[in-house]
């Protein structure tokens, strides 16, 4: 009687082990799927402000129309609740939803088509027991025709999309490819910084071809090419993925999104890994040293101001106490001017957006403040914009073309 005994309370003690070994695995996979969506920067376009979080709605504005993100919580009648982890697999990695809908590839599944099994289990499990259900529904997409057609999305994909899986490089170290991997998939970051083709394609989706990455164009906004990021140490890099700030620039514009609720959650293995992957890739031509004698004559200038044209003067007005006569910014807090990527862009749109609207630096975990620059749109004219810019393109090193109020006039229609 008493061996009996010994064994049903023995028996009772491993189904206990067990259950609470299997919940902590199960736990164990809802964080590490958690961390995969941020990877993915779902919350990007799944959560608007004062709605629940992944219950969609954002408005994408497309060259089709304006595309609105889904409801991509756990709700069974409003979201996907009812998906089988194929489906969700099929929806996230090919744009294929249960019901064979195509989704537009607003929704970044070229790239997400490289995410490996095993982070794509996580990411379900995840949504699915980690993410509250929300009965929160979002407006319909209603494209005007033929792109109203969504069937039409299967011949899109026969001709711009892979199934092949991440490939990763020969020869190059496991951090590289890690690097690699995060890029090409989860990071979707071609979606953005690789050129598009007539189709509204990505030209290129992995490191095999040298289009990938090599900039691209995002609602007037020039997007800079990645590849190499010779202006950058892998150091800076990761510094500005972690906090949207390094010691030369500041994020602004669509990237600002990306930082706040994606890479500053990344670990330093794997922002340092991206960093890694970005000057492997190289193709881009080194940066030229500095015309010392370019940028001594503007800040001399600056600094006696005297016989000053209308942009100095405006510069030193309203910029000059943030970026210095030097146009360099201070490290790490006001980004540098001289040789800036968003200065020197052959359209000035990012530019004379961030002077009429001002930009703001997200709070990360590794820097809180909220740094922001004012915007000048109702204390400065589309003309004295204009000139303004136009001296800071022209001024230090810098050598781009002139911009006009027309320009001026035109990006201030678009601001809200």
């Amino acid at each position: 009687m008493k061996l009996k005994s010994f064994l049903i309370a023995s028996a009772v003690l491993f189904s206990a082990g067990y259950a609470l070994t299997a919940q902590a695995d199960d736990a164990a996979l809802v964080k590490q799927g958690e961390y995969i969506s941020r990877l993915g920067d779902c919350s990007a376009c799944h959560t608007i402000p004062g709605k629940p979080e992944f219950s969609g709605g954002l408005a994408i504005e497309s060259n089709l129309g304006t595309i609105y993100s889904t409801n991509i919580t756990p709700d069974k009648d409003h979201g996907i609740g009812n998906y089988n982890e194929q489906q969700f697999s099929d929806a996230v990695r090919k744009g294929v939803l249960p019901d064979g809908t195509r989704l537009y590839p607003a929704m970044p599944y070229p790239d997400y088509a490289k995410i490996n099994d095993q982070d794509m289990h996580a990411l379900y499990t995840w949504f699915m027991q980690g993410v509250k259900p929300s009965a929160e529904a979002p407006p319909e997409t209603d494209l005007s025709f033929p792109f109203s057609q969504r069937w039409g999305m299967r011949f899109w994909n026969w001709a711009f999309t892979s199934d092949k899986p991440f490939q990763p490089i020969g020869g190059a170290s496991a951090e590289v490819n890690r690097g690699a991997y995060l890029v090409e998939s989860l990071g979707h970051c071609g979606s953005c910084h690789t050129p598009r083709g007539l189709g509204m394609n990505e030209k290129a989706l992995d490191s095999s071809d040298s289009k990938f990455l090599a900039g691209g164009s995002l609602n007037g906004w020039e997007v800079p090419s990645l590849r190499g990021l010779p202006k950058w140490t892998e150091q800076e890099t990761v510094d500005y993925l972690a906090t949207g700030r390094n010691d030369k620039a500041a994020v602004g514009g669509e990237m600002t999104s990306v930082i706040e609720h994606s890479s500053s959650y990344m670990t330093d293995a794997d922002l340092k890994a991206i960093a890694a992957y970005l000057k492997f890739l190289g193709g881009n031509p080194p940066v030229p040293a500095a015309e010392d004698k370019a940028v001594s004559a503007t800040e001399a200038k600056l600094t006696t101001a005297k016989n000053l044209s209308t942009g100095e003067r405006l510069y030193l007005d309203n910029c000059g106490a943030c970026h210095f006569v030097t146009g360099k910014g201070a490290p790490g807090v006001f980004p540098q001017l001289d040789q800036a990527t968003i200065v020197n862009a052959g359209d000035p749109t990012g530019l004379i957006h961030t002077i009429l609207a001002g930009a703001q630096q997200p709070s990360t975990a590794k820097a809180p403040s909220t740094l922001a620059m004012p915007g000048f749109r109702s204390r400065l004219s589309d003309d004295e914009v204009a000139q303004l810019a136009t001296f800071i393109r022209q001024g230090w090193s810098n050598k781009a073309s002139a911009v006009t109020a027309d320009q001026v006039a035109k990006v201030r229609k678009t601001l809200k």
